[in-house]
């Protein structure tokens, strides 16, 4: 469910960003919200794939799910607000997010060895 209301939210806030807001923010700012999008669409495709997977996945989509919101949003608020300070929340969502592909990761490798031994 997260991942399809990501993915939702997402095509809208492109359009929004395309069509309402690119006459109203600098190059800057609209690259800024280009990449919340983009990151935010990835995961969100992530996280429906994950949906059908087999296996406790629920701790790897938690921190792709908060790392994207606070990766995307925090981007968000920086291109609309100009708060600059933002930028320094925007890694710590990427860490998040970059955790939860460690950890899928690292359970797929645990998968793959205990199909071997079997």
């Amino acid at each position: 469910m997260t991942g399809v209301l990501l993915a939702g939210t997402g095509v809208m806030l492109g359009a929004f960003g395309a069509h309402a807001l690119k006459d109203r923010l600098d190059p800057a700012a609209l690259g800024w919200w280009q990449t919340a999008v983009q990151y935010q669409m990835w995961h969100a495709v992530a996280l429906v794939a994950l949906a059908g997977l087999p296996g406790r996945l629920g701790l790897p989509a938690a921190l792709l799910s908060i790392g994207t919101l606070v990766f995307s949003g925090s981007l968000y608020l920086l291109a609309l607000t100009g708060l600059r300070w933002l930028g320094a929340v925007t890694p710590v969502g990427g860490l998040l997010m970059i955790a939860g592909w460690l950890l899928l990761a690292l359970r797929a490798w645990r998968t793959k060895d205990q199909g071997r031994s079997a």
